[in-house]
């Protein structure tokens, strides 16, 4: 669940209307949902941004390290992001919940343009502090809490029910091309030049982005009453999730096994690199970029499927297959098997995502779902310090290898365990189950 939403299409004269056309590229195509005009926009947007993403990765990683030349630079701005992300989720899931999601989205991309072209602005007039990067960063972070909810909730307004699962599909395809290829290529060149112009291209990939949210038309059918107060608002979303295991329990697991295997795949993985294997930083990239092709072809292969009808079992076996195939990092004694290790943990890893995304869509009324995503997301990264905090004495105590492959078999074991719980699987009974109501097996 940690990686959900975010090449821009190529400039080509062609009409999307007749991809449903016989001989056109409809019945089950990965494009198919680009039909829709909105989501159109929206998808075109989110790939921008997502380039953007890429390029902002890379240049804060770099300017981190000009103003303070000290491996607790970086760690200070990750925790300066985070850190308003989390505290502001809820909030944003509220928000998102309440008021039209385009303005909602228009407003998170207009306040992290400006927070990234304050960065720029200062970086290219060569008198950015350190601690204004780490205030501006979480200005951004804000701007990140409110946005997610509000993307994750909009998307079923945009497409029919059964083109959910391919519009999920997209957006796992979109991502790792966008976040672990094109963006941080254009960034490093970007950066070559300065980072301050590194900077400016993100920002203006937020415009961008605020300007197809912009062009939308579509309104929320569903929004919480204005005499609803927030608070309420709150406690009705984190009721919806206690009355369904499908949601309690993925979220419960989600967070022990995030805290056990996260800090050590993206704190020990580099170190195998360089430590055990004598590799290069050129071998850590390649062991990245098949994760990004592995979760890549997973999108491909989903996309041209229907969603399955065990479609919790499915998730579930996916994400427990991935999360065991950390061990191989521990295990590796050759690049090419670290490869290997990460397509397969990336790809399973992605496939369940995009399950797990359409049952959301599918099984949470389209006014609670701002407030379900805001805890799916805080769930997802509410650990990750902590996580990261416990990697280094844990390693220093049994070892890098004996740290990961623990972390992968322990993950492995609490998410499998998950699936068991009573009443997990309730929703995968055949029911006429459509966009907008609980399914009739859970308790309301």
């Amino acid at each position: 669940m940690l990686e959900r939403l975010r090449p821009p299409l190529p400039p080509m004269q062609h009409s999307y209307d007749a991809l449903d056309r016989p001989g056109g590229l409809g019945g089950g195509n990965l494009l198919t949902p680009l039909r829709h005009r909105d989501f159109r926009l929206l998808w075109l947007g989110m790939a921008v941004s997502l380039i953007g993403d890429g390029i902002f990765l890379v240049a804060v990683a770099w300017e981190s390290y000009v103003l303070w030349n000290s491996p607790a630079a970086l760690s200070i701005v990750g925790i300066g992001m985070t850190v308003p992300t989390v505290a502001f989720l809820l909030i944003g899931g509220v928000v998102s919940d309440r008021r039209d999601r385009r303005r909602v989205m228009a407003c998170a991309d207009g306040l992290r343009a400006l927070a990234v072209a304050g960065v720029a602005a200062l970086a290219l007039a060569h008198v950015l502090r350190f601690w204004e990067l780490v205030v501006l960063v979480a200005v951004y972070g804000v701007g990140t809490a409110f946005f997610t909810p509000a993307f994750d909730a909009i998307v079923p307004d945009l497409l029919p029910s059964d083109e959910l699962p391919r519009a999920n599909s997209l957006d796992q395809f979109v991502r790792p091309i966008a976040l672990r290829l094109v963006g941080p290529v254009i960034g490093g060149a970007l950066v070559a030049i300065g980072p301050g112009v590194a900077f400016a291209v993100d920002a203006a990939s937020f415009g961008a982005s605020l300007a197809a949210v912009l062009l939308m038309r579509t309104v929320a059918a569903h929004l919480l009453e204005e005499h609803v107060s927030p608070v309420v608002a709150l406690k009705e979303g984190l009721r919806f999730v206690r009355g369904r295991v499908w949601l309690w329990g993925t979220l419960a697991s989600a967070a022990i096994a995030y805290l056990l295997f996260l800090g050590p795949t993206e704190v020990l993985l580099p170190y195998v690199v360089k430590n055990e294997l004598h590799a290069s930083a050129r071998t850590l990239g390649l062991v990245l970029a098949a994760g990004g092709v592995g979760a890549v072809a997973a999108a491909i292969w989903m996309g041209h499927r229907e969603h399955p009808r065990r479609d919790v079992t499915v998730m579930y076996a996916a994400w427990t297959i991935a999360t065991l195939a950390i061990a191989g990092y521990g295990l590796a004694t050759a690049s090419w098997q670290l490869m290997a290790a990460c397509l397969v943990f990336n790809g399973l890893e992605a496939a369940g995502t995009i399950v797990w995304a359409t049952i959301k869509q599918r099984h949470v009324p389209g006014s609670m779902l701002g407030r379900v995503s805001s805890l799916d997301w805080l769930i997802s990264i509410g650990l990750l310090p902590l996580s990261f905090a416990l990697t280094a004495p844990v390693a220093a105590a049994v070892g890098v290898r004996a740290t990961l492959v623990g972390a992968a078999v322990l993950g492995a074991i609490v998410t499998g365990a998950a699936l068991f719980l009573p009443g997990m699987r309730a929703i995968e009974e055949p029911a006429d189950v459509t966009r907008g109501a609980a399914p009739v097996a859970e308790p309301s």
